[in-house]
């Protein structure tokens, strides 16, 4: 894996964690227990912060970066990733905000000020604008993404077994590069 400095700050993680070999992660960037970063994960922490939370997976090929501080926004956006979070194959997460319990479809787009409440779908392809706010138990689909239906019981349930199904996955990962070194 590729682990960069930038002005100082390495990112920072403990050995419950996972990060593909073929991942980058530069600057400011803090990974909470059990998480999970998969291959050609791009997480640039360089002009604000990234916080990804526990049992979190960011799958295949997804950026993450960040919005500077500037005299508009003084605190630019950072991004910031809840627990049991699951971001799909090839998503784009730009300073915005994702709560608790969280199914991102692959190959969605979600921008800066964007705020993803917690127990939420967003269907692959789904582009979420800046700033829009996504309220809590429901799916969302489309360019730009509508709340489309009340998600149901068995889906809000899948939110948490997804993730746990990513850290016995990445468990099985840390094993087999155990067993081989």
């Amino acid at each position: 894996m590729a682990m960069r400095p930038f002005k100082g700050i390495t990112p920072k993680f403990d050995k419950t964690v996972y990060i593909d070999e073929s991942a980058v992660l530069a600057g400011d960037v803090i990974l909470a227990e059990d998480a999970s970063i998969w291959p050609l994960v791009a997480a640039r922490g360089d002009v604000n912060f990234i916080k990804i939370g526990k049992r979190t997976n960011i799958q295949d090929a997804t950026v993450l970066h960040v919005t500077r501080k500037n005299q508009a926004n003084p605190q630019g956006f950072p991004l910031i990733i809840g627990d049991d979070v699951t971001v799909g194959h090839k998503c784009m997460l730009h300073g915005c905000r994702l709560g608790n319990r969280i199914l991102v479809g692959m190959g969605a787009i979600i921008m800066d000020g964007a705020i993803v409440e917690d127990d939420v779908f967003i269907g692959a392809g789904a582009l979420v604008a800046p700033n829009k706010v996504l309220e809590s138990g429901f799916l969302y689909v489309g360019n730009p993404a509508i709340k489309k239906r009340p998600l149901k019981d068995a889906e809000i349930a899948f939110l948490k077994q997804s993730a746990i199904n990513y850290v016995a996955l990445k468990n099985d990962y840390l094993e087999e590069s155990r067993s081989a070194n």
